[in-house]
């Protein structure tokens, strides 16, 4: 058996303690009564409708502007189109072509004290057109909630439009250091061929001079042109948060609506569950983590004790994946679905290590050396592990592809399963993928380096008969 360091085992245990206790509570500080985020944890995620309760609103073509089928099923696709670039699953989305009208319900965000079903609306509803215009004229300045002044509505001949966001092909938040050294947020922009060129030539055409950037009629930037740009690549300046950075991305990518929407009638809609639910989901999950880990400490000893500290990784590691902890993995709405997804993944992750604690076992009944044991029992149980795991994650990314934004079902099981069963399938990936790495690789990685120790190497520590 190829033998592994023996601090190899406190170096992967600390870490993966450090780890789950970071991803579950996260980490935050207080300057006065703000809250600043450093990694978010189980606090940061966002609930479902059924736990916490959401928005519900309709809107129609403003100035009664007659939409057709095409464009009404257009702005749906586009309002879907930022709901699942924000983190938001599980919602229900119609549209109306009868009376043109699109119907939403999506729930609250997880950092909401007070429910303000406008500001909620607004996220979904701007139309969020990206222009590029000459000079930087201004009508009026508004001060924001951070006292920065913005500029609204354009004046003069910053009035004509030069181009438009059409001409983007892709929109990403990303982060440069200024001559200072200080690391600012950015929005990078990637132009179409045919925007690359416009780009190019408007950029010649006014070399030294402001072009301003603006989103609907708030200006973003007002950049001075140093020399023509035609490389087709771009970048928004502004007093941008990573937070503020994405959702301009997110906006600018999923392109503006085909025509401004008045909110018809908007309110709350109550959980069907509630938070008391979750609680007790939340009580429950721990005592059975408890029960687990005892039952798998008295019948499995030492690789039980290892499948303890794996499993609680997997939970922190899955757990991770849904609350926004990686900056590059959006946050993902929670429902009571997707908890159901997250337990049941815990389970195949004790399954993972029972199946290779009972080859370990059979091997010392076997009568091979402790070493022996280890080498063939991990080996013989990683090909059943390997099947009985990838076909769940099969079924997980058919749930995903079927109830997912795609609606390739909706017809047949109705819009409103979507959020619902794509949350369980998304879950229960994770949980398997995260079992892959905390319940498969670590902690074998674990098993072998505490075999290393004189006064653990005892067969009974391992499964094996007492007196071996």
């Amino acid at each position: 058996m190829k033998r592994v360091p023996k601090p190899m085992f406190f170096i992967v245990a600390l870490l993966i303690l450090a780890f789950s206790f970071t991803a579950i509570f996260g980490v935050s500080y207080f300057t006065g009564d703000n809250k600043n985020t450093v990694l978010k944890g189980i606090g940061d995620v966002r609930w479902g409708i059924d736990i916490r309760g959401g928005v519900e609103a309709t809107f129609k073509p403003a100035d009664d502007y007659d939409a057709t089928d095409e464009q009404l099923n257009s702005a749906k696709s586009i309002i879907e189109l930022r709901m699942v670039s924000q983190g938001i699953t599980d919602y229900e989305l119609y549209a109306d072509t009868n009376s043109d009208r699109i119907i939403v319900r999506f729930p609250w965000k997880s950092d909401e004290k007070e429910h303000n079903a406008v500001e909620a609306i607004n996220e979904i509803s701007s139309t969020a057109k990206l222009t590029f215009r000459p000079g930087k004229e201004y009508t009026n300045t508004e001060i924001d909630s951070n006292g920065e002044p913005v500029y609204k509505t354009p004046s003069g001949d910053t009035a004509n439009e030069l181009m438009d966001g059409s001409m983007v092909k892709s929109a990403q938040a990303s982060v440069y250091q200024d001559n200072s050294g200080a690391s600012k947020y950015v929005v990078s922009l990637e132009f179409t061929d045919e925007g690359a060129t416009k780009f190019g030539e408007i950029t010649s055409q006014y070399v030294n001079q402001t072009i301003s950037i603006w989103m609907d009629d708030i200006m973003l930037s007002a950049p001075t042109v140093n020399s023509a740009i035609t490389d087709g690549k771009a970048q928004i300046e502004g007093n941008f948060t990573v937070e503020t950075a994405k959702a301009l991305a997110d906006k600018i990518n999923a392109g503006a609506l085909p025509f401004q929407l008045e909110t018809v009638s908007n309110g709350s809609v109550s959980p069907t569950l509630g938070e008391n639910s979750l609680m007790a989901m939340a009580y429950a999950g721990v005592i059975a983590f408890i029960v687990i880990s005892l039952i798998m400490l008295i019948f499995y000893r030492l690789p039980g004790f290892i499948a303890v500290i794996s499993l609680l990784g997997q939970m922190g590691l899955s757990i991770a994946a849904v609350s926004g902890f990686f900056t590059t993995i959006p946050s993902f709405t929670m429902t009571l679905p997707g908890i159901a997804g997250l337990i049941l993944s815990i389970g195949i992750g004790v399954d993972c290590n029972v199946i290779t604690a009972e080859r370990i076992k059979e091997e010392l009944k076997a009568g091979r050396t402790l070493d022996g044991a280890l080498d063939r029992g991990t080996k013989n149980s990683l090909s059943a592990i390997i099947d009985g795991n990838m076909t769940v994650i099969i079924v997980s990314v058919i749930l995903m592809l079927v109830f997912g934004p795609s609606n390739i079902l909706s017809i047949i099981f109705g819009e409103s399963t979507t959020g619902t069963i794509y949350s369980f399938g998304y879950t229960l990936l994770v949980g398997v993928i995260a079992n892959f790495i905390m319940g498969v690789f670590l902690s074998r990685v674990m098993l072998r380096s505490v075999a290393g120790f004189k006064f653990l190497r005892k067969k009974w520590l391992f499964g094996g008969a007492k007196n071996d």
